[in-house]
């Protein structure tokens, strides 16, 4: 015999089935209904990308400071070791930046941390080569104050003085302008070393014969202001001379070395910080999308 069937327990039955199924959670329909993890996933994507492709100047640079010349005379201070130094430093940088881009899924918080540390290092002797704080940065080589500490010392600046008449640069310059006017001197573009050490100062008045022979004029420099007053005494028309022995020397041989060292720390600047603001926005939205899926 046929086993009696009740209706309404197998009614109430279905309609617990069915009430089940549409109260299961199910996470591929929430993922669809919920734009959350869409516009998560729509910003990480250019995050890691950014994070990425702004690592690539820095091989750029790395490269450069290996093959740049150096400046005239740049031997006599001890600015290989940092040149050397800001090498491996960008070279380290490169790897764990792109490493933590990578790994940032495992270790997220450590991977901020280990980043973080080169770049604001990076960031420190980039702000001090440009000249952003003046009484630390004495203590990093490359940076202006260093370099006027350095260039200023006598011991150092003789061998720098020699080492500037050794490699001709006035006596170049006196043959290649022997036939130039004193109007068409004027408007010649010198060099920082030219312009400080092998011709007199502006101010002093000179009347102009060739490049290395200037007449003084019969005034007193007295009554001249300014940081050229001594220099105008000191100028000679003897080619050791010169004014190497100026200050005005000094300074062309300073600016010559910063022209170098100011690019490589705007650089330095502006790649550190970028790839702070691109590293905290990655792991900010690292942070909202684990707690997203962990709840």
């Amino acid at each position: 015999m046929a086993e009696n069937t009740n209706p309404t327990a197998a009614a109430t039955q279905d309609v617990t089935v069915i009430a089940e199924k549409r109260t299961t959670p199910n996470p591929a329909a929430n993922e669809r209904n919920d734009p959350k993890p869409t516009s998560l996933k729509r910003i990480m994507f250019p995050l890691t990308t950014i994070s990425f492709l702004l690592s690539f100047p820095i091989l750029f640079c790395v490269v450069w400071l290996l093959y740049v010349r150096q400046c005239n005379c740049e031997h006599l201070l001890p600015l290989s070791r940092l040149q050397h130094g800001v090498v491996f430093g960008l070279i380290l940088l490169f790897v764990v930046s792109n490493g933590v881009v990578l790994l940032r899924s495992r270790f997220l918080m450590l991977g901020l941390i280990v980043v973080m540390v080169p770049l604001i290092v990076i960031l420190t002797i980039g702000l001090a080569l440009v000249g952003a704080y003046t009484i630390e940065s004495r203590m990093i080589p490359g940076s202006p104050s260093w370099l006027k500490m350095m260039v200023n010392n006598d011991n150092n600046w003789n061998n720098i003085e020699t080492c500037i008449y050794n490699i001709r640069t006035c006596q170049d310059l006196a043959v290649q302008s022997f036939m130039i006017q004193s109007y068409d001197f004027s408007m010649t573009k010198l060099s920082p070393i030219e312009l400080g050490c092998c011709i007199p100062p502006t101010i002093c008045d000179m009347e102009y014969l060739n490049a290395t022979y200037w007449i003084k004029k019969s005034e007193v420099y007295d009554d001249l202001d300014g940081p050229y007053d001594i220099d105008c005494d000191l100028w000679q028309n003897n080619d050791t001379k010169l004014c190497y022995d100026c200050y005005a020397c000094r300074k062309g041989f300073i600016d010559t070395l910063r022209q170098k060292w100011y690019k490589l720390g705007v650089f330095l600047v502006v790649t550190s910080i970028l790839l702070i603001v691109s590293h905290l926005l990655l792991f900010v939205a690292s942070m909202q999308q684990e707690s997203y899926y962990a709840s």
